[in-house]
């Protein structure tokens, strides 16, 4: 299931929607695997009699017991923890019951950093580290699935990011050409254009075409009467 779309911005787009590593739920599916085949041969093992049955009915009730906060727990916590990257933000959302989230803004993003073990490149797997502008602290996300390429991926959507803002703002180099990639504006020679297309060349006072006269400036001017009489 996807991230749902309704809290998202007008125009946001999510780019990755990541759990934690599905690894880091084998160990306690492994376990709860376990216990259930010893509830099993226990339930086998035991006589259909009085004894057998209270043996029986304790076993289920010790795999209830120990599969909950082992097995089940372990599986929710890691399906609603989200990661989510989105064109806009950085969104993080853990807890089974109670519910902790927070978004980080691609214009606050200082830094990102990523951080792989010996086991953890073996998995494709890491930790990154986002160090974010203002009061709030830096956020840790552990376990994530191809760390070093999600690293990547914020690292272009902050570049696309501030882009935008720029043009959003209306901003341009000193030169009037098309952006080139290294920051500086080509083709100096072609005409301004606004963010709508429209051609805002300045065109100089002596260039300016004459402005035809209106039929209204016609009429008002004086006629010359000296030659009526000719």
């Amino acid at each position: 299931m996807g991230f749902p779309d309704n809290v998202l911005a007008k125009g946001e787009k999510v780019e990755r929607d990541l759990h934690p590593h599905w690894l880091t739920v084998v160990v306690p599916t492994i376990f709860g695997l376990l216990l259930t085949a010893a509830c099993v041969f226990i339930v086998i093992q035991t006589p259909d009699d009085e004894t057998g049955n209270r043996i029986q009915w304790i076993a289920v009730a010790v795999l209830v017991l120990v599969a909950i906060p082992a097995v089940v727990v372990p599986y929710l916590r890691w399906r609603t923890t989200h990661y989510v990257i989105t064109s806009h933000r950085v969104m993080v959302r853990r807890g089974i019951l109670t519910k902790q989230g927070k978004d980080i803004t691609l214009s606050k993003i200082t830094d990102v950093s990523f951080q792989q073990t010996l086991v953890d490149r073996m998995i494709r797997a890491g930790s990154l580290h986002i160090e974010s502008a203002g009061d709030s602290p830096d956020e840790n996300l552990t376990n994530i699935p191809n760390s070093n390429v999600v690293q990547q991926l914020i690292n272009r959507l902050i570049d696309e990011d501030d882009l935008r803002r720029r043009h959003g703002r209306g901003y341009a180099p000193e030169a009037s050409g098309p952006y080139d990639g290294d920051g500086g504006r080509g083709d100096v020679g072609r005409g301004e254009r606004d963010l709508d297309g429209v051609d805002t060349t300045a065109v100089p006072q002596g260039e300016r075409p004459a402005r035809p006269e209106l039929a209204e400036e016609r009429r008002r001017e004086p006629r010359d009467l000296s030659g009526a009489g000719d």
